[in-house]
């Protein structure tokens, strides 16, 4: 098993999208990269902590690269975008690939430098290492398992994909 952290905007949809994947085993909402390694939603909103909502996506390589999730996930935001995606605006809201595993930098590089290249500009996607991951609280977590019709940046038939 293989993990990715994605920050695309509102964490809700982001899981809800990310999850439906073949080779997807887990997801977890949280905060990640900001300046402290615990934070609360309240913070996060309210304290310019510099997290960004992402997903942890544990992935089965042996069924989905993390090439082949990074196709997924760049359907799923505008990538010129900065600190906003659909209705939500803030830093909290920023696109990012983050990773704890040194071994997927090659393959995540060469994805983002190949999207950039077909987008004829560079994205507004970071690409960097983990430096912390926060587990949201426990309302935020399968929010739109539990809340169906919940607000949601993603469009519904991108919720509907099959892998």
């Amino acid at each position: 098993m293989k993990v990715i952290y994605l920050a695309g905007g509102c964490f809700w949809g982001t899981q809800q999208y990310i999850r439906q994947f073949r080779g997807v085993v887990e997801t977890q909402v949280g905060y990640a990269n900001g300046k402290t390694p615990q934070v609360t939603y309240e913070e996060v909103c309210h304290q310019g902590t510099d997290h960004a909502e992402t997903v942890r996506v544990v992935f089965d390589e042996s069924v989905i690269s993390a090439s082949a999730l990074l196709d997924r996930y760049f359907l799923s935001i505008d990538p010129l975008s900065v600190n906003r995606q659909g209705g939500d605006v803030g830093t909290q809201y920023r696109t990012g690939i983050y990773y704890d595993d040194d071994s997927l930098y090659p393959e995540l590089s060469r994805f983002l430098q190949a999207k950039e290249a077909e987008l004829g500009q560079k994205t507004a996607v970071e690409l960097c290492p983990l430096i912390h991951f926060c587990p949201a609280e426990e309302y935020h977590q399968d929010y739109l398992i539990k809340n169906p019709g919940g607000y949601c940046h993603i469009p519904k038939r991108l919720l509907e994909m099959e892998s």
